[in-house]
């Protein structure tokens, strides 16, 4: 009977210490407050040093956490401008997502946080009380990567399944260790394309987001692999399965940061089949000037092709030296271009802005 006893008492012990919460468990990890500023939280009680990262940040700045007495790390920023922010952890070197926020950042490789501080009107990249398209994922097999499947993001606009007309088509790229459903994700390109058809102030179009990583990440060869898929595999899927307008009028490219890097390469390298290029954050490619000698240097036939060609870039971005210097080369070579610089950084809350000043020009 004393053993039985012992061992019954045991396994109630076991059982209640089960389901005892866990030391950190109820820690809330992003907190939005009123003011915008963010409080981050974390528990590691044997970590000896916890810093953040996040993309709104500069360069080598990564703020360091302090420790309570119970071991839970924080840290309050802020205020931070409305938008979604990517962020993550470093724990004693070791890089990691907030381990008790639900809402994470997918990428090419590792993964992180998101956190999203809210406007107090619903800002034009947030969900308003408008017609909504619609965002779905269209698999195949690519004939240009030996048979991969992919998935390619695709946002049909408000009334696409209603009507029978035929619509024109941005493909809009991502940039390096993002995924193909980075620009929904995290740039909410279709809630921005759903306000500004609301509006009035765009024409309704179909957006493709393919993966731009074609070959295996941190591989060379990528752009020249990336534009074989786009060619061959992406533009012929499209066409073939949406109702969509053919002709180079009616195809417009963008793409932010070593998609912006791509969208030019691609854009300029193939005007029989692009009207409209855009760069979002982007430098001058290696060899760009030797590369693209013949379109800049026959001015009039490149600037009658391109209905537009746009460059957007932060003013504290690292790369607005590069993006700067595209713009200057054009200048020189008499390429007609917009060049919108802002205060902002390398990240979505700038490439936000550029896709909705772009977006309203094209196709008009």
């Amino acid at each position: 009977m004393k053993c039985s006893y012992v061992a019954l008492t045991f396994s109630i012990c076991a059982a209640l210490l089960a389901q005892a919460p866990q030391p950190g468990a109820n820690l809330v990890s992003p907190q939005v407050h009123p003011d915008k500023t963010v409080t981050f939280r974390m528990w590691a009680p044997k970590a000896a040093e916890v810093t953040l990262t996040g993309d709104w940040l500069p360069a080598k700045t990564n703020p360091k956490f302090t420790k309570d007495e119970k071991g839970v790390w924080s840290l309050t920023i802020g205020p931070m401008e409305p938008s979604i922010y990517i962020y993550n952890f470093n724990v004693d070197g070791l890089a990691m997502a907030d381990p008790v926020n639900p809402r994470m950042k997918l990428r090419a490789r590792t993964s992180a946080s998101l956190v999203e501080i809210p406007a107090d009107t619903p800002a034009f990249w947030q969900e308003r009380d408008v017609p909504h398209g619609k965002v779905e994922i269209n698999w195949g097999k690519s004939k240009a990567l030996n048979g991969e499947t992919r998935g390619i993001w695709i946002y049909t606009p408000p009334g696409y399944d209603k009507n029978t007309r035929k619509y024109p088509v941005l493909y809009l790229f991502h940039g390096n260790n993002d995924i193909a459903g980075g620009w929904t994700l995290v740039g909410q390109a279709n809630f921005i394309l759903d306000n500004l058809l609301a509006e009035k102030k765009a024409t309704p179009m179909i957006v493709v987001m393919p993966f731009g990583h074609a070959a295996p990440y941190g591989a060379r060869g990528n752009d020249e692999l990336f534009e074989d898929y786009l060619l061959k595999d992406v533009v012929p899927l499209v066409e073939s399965e949406y109702r969509v307008e053919t002709g180079r009028d009616k195809r417009a490219i963008a793409g932010l940061s070593m998609g912006g890097g791509q969208s030019l390469r691609i854009g300029l390298g193939h005007l029989d089949m692009f009207s409209a290029i855009g760069v979002f954050s982007s430098g001058v490619p290696a060899n760009f000037e030797t590369r693209f000698a013949t379109p800049l240097q026959d001015a009039k036939g490149t600037n009658a092709k391109l209905k537009q060609f746009w460059i957007g870039c932060g003013k504290q971005d690292t790369v607005f030296a590069g993006s700067k210097r595209l713009s200057e080369i054009l200048d020189k070579s008499q390429i007609k271009h917009t060049f919108r610089e802002i205060d902002g950084a390398h990240n979505y809350t700038a490439w936000k802005k550029f896709l909705v000043e772009y977006a309203a020009l094209l196709f008009r």
